[in-house]
């Protein structure tokens, strides 16, 4: 069994062990009418609940699409989580409702089967489903920020190395330089400097290396770039659909935020801060926001960079 697997056994085995202790502590559904054999009872309940979460796990994994992993972020273990407590929930509900039924209401005719009962089920599990969902997220808090600022840390030294290719091609002579490009790359390559259009006739050119960040400003566009000596700002009606499309060729540039397209080649350090990813632009130190549904293209891109 592999590590995973152990962990998640573990996780879910104190989890449900909670609920039957909560159960066997305050009795409900009239447990305390079955004397000793209450707590065959709750063994019983607690190898269903057992099996029921590890039915949920199967439904997250291959249903869901979210597989149990850290590598994904704090944010998506928050969301697994979350979905976690939500299908499990109505499950557990379900299943207890129909040993109350079934096997409880022999002695306590008030376990049949009814929406009151139902709705009493939910109200207690959900309740320690809440508590169990708390104990588990200040558990690993610790944990999950260590994966994600070990992350973080990767992604920047990923992101200095690619500085440091570019100085010392920059230092480099121009004839060392050209001497070396493969000449079917350079053939195919994209170009260094393109202009951007937008629904107007107004255009803007710059070098694709020196652009730092395009921002959504309204009906407009900000390009954001660097000419050797201070940052440029120019406008464009445009959206950033638009000059997304156009820039569609340049595997740097990526979508950080809804607002926001940025040159990955011209961020200088990635913060972290509490799940939220901030990229810090190199000369003029602004900090654009990443936005969950865009951090793993951001990370892949990263990546993904020679």
């Amino acid at each position: 069994m592999s590590n995973e697997r152990k962990e998640t056994l573990s996780v879910r085995l104190i989890s449900v062990g909670f609920t039957v202790l909560a159960l066997a502590v305050f009795k409900p559904f009239g447990l305390q009418a079955w004397h000793w054999e209450t707590y065959v009872h709750l063994l019983v309940i607690f190898a269903m609940g057992l099996a029921v979460c590890m039915l949920t796990e199967g439904i997250l994994k291959y249903v869901v699409k979210m597989p149990r992993s850290l590598e994904h972020g704090v944010d998506y273990i928050i969301r697994r989580n979350l979905w976690f407590q939500l299908i499990n929930t109505p499950l557990i509900t379900v299943m207890i409702c129909l040993y109350r039924h079934l096997v409880l209401s022999g002695r306590v005719p008030g376990n049949a089967l009814s929406v009151g009962n139902l709705l009493e089920t939910l109200l207690i599990i959900a309740f320690c489903s809440f508590a169990i969902g708390l104990y588990w997220r200040f558990k690993f808090r610790s944990r999950y920020l260590s994966a994600e600022l070990e992350e973080t840390r990767l992604l920047n030294e990923r992101l200095q190395g690619r500085h440091q290719q570019q100085a010392l091609a920059a230092a480099a002579p121009v004839g060392e330089t050209a001497g070396q490009e493969h000449p079917r790359a350079s053939a195919v390559a994209a170009p260094t400097v393109i202009t951007l259009t937008g629904s107007t006739s107004e255009t803007v050119t710059l070098r694709v290396a020196h652009l730092l960040y395009i921002e959504a400003v309204g009906n407009y566009v900000k390009v954001h770039g660097w000419d050797g000596s201070q940052v440029q700002h120019e406008m464009l009606r445009a959206t950033t659909k638009q000059i997304h499309g156009q820039l569609s060729p340049y595997p740097m540039v990526v979508r950080c935020h809804r607002a926001f397209l940025v040159n990955l080649a011209q961020v200088e350090r990635i913060v972290t801060r509490a799940g939220a990813m901030q990229l810090v632009i190199r000369h003029c130190q602004d900090a654009l926001p990443v936005s969950r549904s865009n951090m793993a293209q951001v990370k892949q891109a990263i990546n993904a960079m020679d």
